[in-house]
């Protein structure tokens, strides 16, 4: 026989139903059964698979955004830390300039003049209303460009493109290059300190903080002239103020000179000794007598307009061993 026989008895008074199947639809059936058993047990699996490879990839997404973050806050305390190594460099180098100790090159102290060599020291006088630079004003007076003598960044820009593993191996290798520079530092620290020793009455004659405060509108070397418009050695540095704003000793000393000074106006000279003098022009009024020893921070002058000037400043001079330097090498604050 190549069917089935299916008889139906529902119930007594029913009639009896009868079907036939055919033994071939029968395997037919039961091979579609099993082709299907096999595919949904397929697509089972497969689902999991997809389901925990997406767990999976947003686990490694979430560990990968945490590593960058990690990797950007490490590479911010580098550049932080290069940071204060620059700024350890530059007070060091400072103190090496004050103290004539060798390895005290400066910056802007290369080119230097005979006082008194320049005609008309004064700068623009900038609007008094503006704050250069987006800073400045009464409780932030010296808004200086930090960028002027900025040394290259140590700790390398990451590039946007590289993986977590590449952005941790230039990191790694710019922290060891930290290292050097700090252990170098260290060393030279250490042999500054031994040279310093002996050297308190020069350090405490060195003009080592600002004498007013305003803005600094012109800094110390070459610069436009705003007189005559062509370029002029400026030997100091001009801070602008408001009339009346006080001028205090930078650095113990004796005062040598007070009076009018041509150009200059109202001026004050200092002797601190060990071949250093400041200067201080166009003053509204001064406070010292000639020969009056002053002490660092003792008020000397007030800022003024006489002389050759275009508006209320105080130029500043730094002079060692008859000749300017730049005064920004001994300000320290």
């Amino acid at each position: 026989m190549d069917r089935f026989s299916l008889i139906v008895v529902s119930d007594e008074t029913s009639p009896v139903r009868r079907f036939e199947i055919r033994k071939s639809t029968v395997r037919r059936a039961l091979w579609g059964a099993g082709i299907a058993a096999v595919v949904g047990i397929g697509v089972a699996v497969d689902y999991v698979r997809v389901r925990l490879d997406n767990f999976e990839l947003a686990s490694l997404r979430k560990e990968t955004t945490e590593r960058r973050a990690q990797v950007a806050e490490f590479q911010q305390k580098l550049e932080g830390v290069d940071r204060k190594l620059t700024q350890l460099q530059e007070f060091e180098r400072k103190i090496r300039i004050i103290a004539n100790l060798p390895g005290s090159a400066a910056t802007g102290g290369a080119e230097v003049t005979a006082v008194g060599s320049e005609v008309g020291d004064m700068a623009e006088q900038r609007d008094m209303t503006e704050q250069p630079g987006g800073e400045g004003g009464p409780d932030d007076p010296f808004p200086v460009d930090p960028g002027s003598h900025a040394p290259h960044s140590r700790v390398p820009r990451l590039p946007s493109g590289a993986d977590v593993g590449q952005r941790v191996s230039l990191l790694r290798d710019a922290a060891e290059q930290l290292g050097i520079v700090a252990e170098g530092q260290s060393l030279s620290l250490e042999e500054l300190v031994e040279a310093l020793e002996g050297k308190h009455a020069l350090l405490a004659s060195s003009p080592s903080i600002w004498p007013a405060k305003g803005w600094l509108t012109s800094r110390y070397g070459m610069r436009i002239s705003p007189f005559t418009n062509k370029p002029q050695f400026h030997a100091g540095l001009d801070i602008a103020g408001a009339e009346g704003t006080t001028v205090i000793a930078p650095a113990d000393g004796r005062v040598v000179f007070v009076g009018e000074r041509g150009p200059m106006g109202n001026s004050i000279v200092i002797d601190h000794g060990h071949g250093m003098r400041t200067q201080y022009g166009h003053l509204h009024d001064t406070s010292v007598r000639l020969g009056q020893t002053v002490s660092r921070g003792d008020r000397i002058a007030t800022v003024g307009n006489t002389g050759r000037s275009t508006g209320p400043h105080l130029h500043y001079v730094v002079e060692v061993n008859g000749r300017t330097k730049d005064p920004l090498d001994y300000i320290f604050d």
